[in-house]
């Protein structure tokens, strides 16, 4: 006898169908936001979980994982690291890859093939450019360092110019003669259409290959002194400079065709609350948490951030091109093809990005509390468009105060309290106290008030707008958790993993009050590492704590000066082959002679 079926199995049928029905219709062309539901657009993603083990438990697990058999591929020797670079990048390592090593274990770098993953990413379309043309570039471009005999020098004084130089220079011994076109904005630069950069990919690959150890050349070419007119034949290409001050137009161009960017209708009004549409999220998240970080930072599947994030609403300053040019900078999207170094900032070990003297702080004199100061950039604000810039919204999502508090006297038996959410300082400097704004007490206020130290605090949420915000190796160095919600790329970024090192945040925010809730604890929750389980417990403070000081002890590890000198050096030997005429039969191989 046949039994009718069990009405929760239809239920499952039924809500199988409306799920796929609603994903086929988001990824419908085109995309209208305004037709997306309610209920999806605000729903926090950051508490859907229904087992006993929390998706953080998992994702930190997955990362632990993700570490060990990264690190497990540490080489020691030359010839090991030699086998390594065949293995990952399908050519001999380039000339130099000797001096190289033994630059790196001179300064205790730790070397992981894997580290340079960036390096690779970034130059691999030029091996597609004829050497010469990409020389020619270079060469032309109105701001750049010049190598010559080993001495590194620039016609520059822009501040950011002269910290790359210095840096330079500290390798300068090392480096074959080359120019290096610099970027002296905020923003980057580059954004090559999609179709080309996969036409360069496909004719890059064509060049990856062993050349025969014999015929190898194991020395780099010589250019003209500087001064002396070039002798090769041709001028610089005629570049076309964009300076579309709506970035999204621009940047979604280094997205495939038939990504949701490229057939997202475009958002043009920005004076009205955005809409947060959570399904675009799903492709990195698992259970309502970030759980592919990388991906995250990358927005061809995230239309809707083209009203969440302030570079594609209105940056500063926009100059990019469709064409393929060898610019370094010190940050960039994932669509951008700018080569990457590490930030000036960094280099120079400015206090407000490295992290001042109260970084050391212990975990255990902190309070349990997180908190979000810094400088409302990311683009030009105005009244009309703030709403679409991640550090307001993260600002007001946080606050929900209200102006008149901060102007209401204390006199008045009804003046409300401000809540809890909102930091005040220290009642002696309360506002509410002052007898008149004209007086001196007003600056000792203000002192009192920015001087909060926020690795004073447990954790440490950072939304990078801008790429010269480089804040992460300051957070890291501290004895905070970091907390991350970013769209943009650095040089690091392979040597750190997400829910190990930092906790990685969707840029949508909607994971922040399930993050905190996870690590601070929520309703009846304190600190002192509660077991996994439901909604509301207690936090995991040790949990929190071995997050940030893995961060930092690996931070102390590999983002250190010297591994940035080692990157360098890397990197622009990789450059200098890449722009030589005979680039497909150079390299070091030493180790197979």
């Amino acid at each position: 006898m046949a039994f009718p079926r069990r009405p929760s199995t239809v239920l499952r049928y039924v809500i199988a169908a409306l799920l796929l029905t609603l994903t086929l219709y988001i990824l419908a062309e085109p995309i209208d936001f305004s037709l997306i539901g309610p209920l999806l657009l605000s729903t926090p993603l950051g508490r859907l979980y229904f087992s006993n083990e929390h998706p953080i438990d998992k994702l930190i697990k997955a990362a632990e994982i993700e570490f060990a058999t990264t690190i497990s591929r540490e080489t020691q020797t030359l010839p090991d690291a030699a086998a390594a670079y065949r293995k990952r990048r399908g050519r001999h390592p380039p000339p130099g890859f000797d001096e190289w090593h033994k630059f790196a274990k001179e300064r205790h770098a730790i070397i992981v093939e894997d580290f340079w993953d960036q390096i690779y990413h970034d130059l691999e379309p030029f091996w597609a450019l004829k050497p010469a043309q990409i020389r020619r570039d270079a060469r032309e471009f109105e701001m750049r360092i010049e190598v010559r005999d080993h001495k590194a020098s620039t016609g520059s004084g822009w501040f950011w110019t002269q910290i790359w130089l210095d840096m330079i220079q500290s390798i300068e011994h090392l480096l074959p003669d080359m120019d290096l076109a610099l970027n002296a904005m905020d923003e980057p630069r580059i954004v090559v259409p999609w179709e080309d950069i996969d036409q360069y990919i496909h004719e890059a690959a064509n060049t990856r290959k062993m050349a025969d150890v014999k015929k190898v050349v194991s020395e780099f070419g010589e250019l003209p002194p500087l001064g002396q007119a070039s002798l090769e034949k041709g001028g610089a290409r005629e570049i076309t400079w964009e300076h579309e001050k709506h970035y999204w137009l621009i940047a979604r161009r280094g997205c495939p065709p038939d990504s949701p960017a490229q057939k997202a209708a475009v958002v043009t009004n920005f004076d009205q609350t955005p809409n947060i549409a959570s399904p675009f999220s799903l492709e990195h998240m698992q259970d309502g948490y970030v759980a592919n970080y990388t991906l995250s930072t990358t927005f061809c599947h995230q239309p809707d951030l083209q009203a969440l994030e302030g570079i594609f609403v209105e940056p500063i300053s926009v100059s990019a091109t469709k064409s393929l040019l060898p610019i370094f900078g010190g940050s960039k999207l994932a669509v951008n093809n700018d080569i990457l170094l590490p930030a000036p900032m960094y280099w120079n070990e400015e206090e407000r990005f490295m992290g001042a003297e109260g970084a050391s702080i212990p975990w255990s004199a902190k309070d349990p509390t997180a908190i979000w100061r810094g400088v409302a950039t990311g683009g030009t604000n105005r009244p009309t468009n703030w709403r679409a810039f991640q550090r307001h919204r993260f600002v007001a999502m946080n606050n929900a105060t209200q102006l008149r508090l901060a102007a209401s006297s204390s006199s008045s038996p009804a003046a409300p309290q401000p809540p809890l959410n909102f930091a005040l300082p220290d009642k002696r400097y309360h506002h509410h106290h002052l007898p008149s704004p004209s007086t001196p007490a007003l600056a000792d206020w203000i002192s009192t008030t920015t001087s909060i130290a926020l690795t004073d605090l447990i954790t440490c949420p950072t939304s990078t707008a801008t790429p010269s915000a480089a804040a992460t190796l300051g957070f890291l160095r501290s004895t905070s958790l970091p907390i991350k919600a970013t769209l943009w790329r650095e040089w690091h970024d392979a040597r750190l993993v997400a829910w190990k090192h930092f906790v990685p945040m969707d840029s949508r925010f909607g994971d922040w009050y399930g993050v905190l809730e996870y690590f601070v604890g929520g309703g009846g929750g304190g600190g002192g590492g509660g077991a996994s389980g439901s909604v509301g417990e207690a936090g995991r403070d040790g949990v929190a704590e071995g997050i940030a000081m893995a961060g930092r002890e690996w931070a102390g590890r590999v983002l250190r000066r010297e591994d940035m000198q080692v990157y360098v050096l890397r990197l622009l030997l990789e450059y200098a082959r890449v722009v030589d005429d005979r680039r497909e039969v150079m390299g070091w191989v030493g180790d197979l002679r």
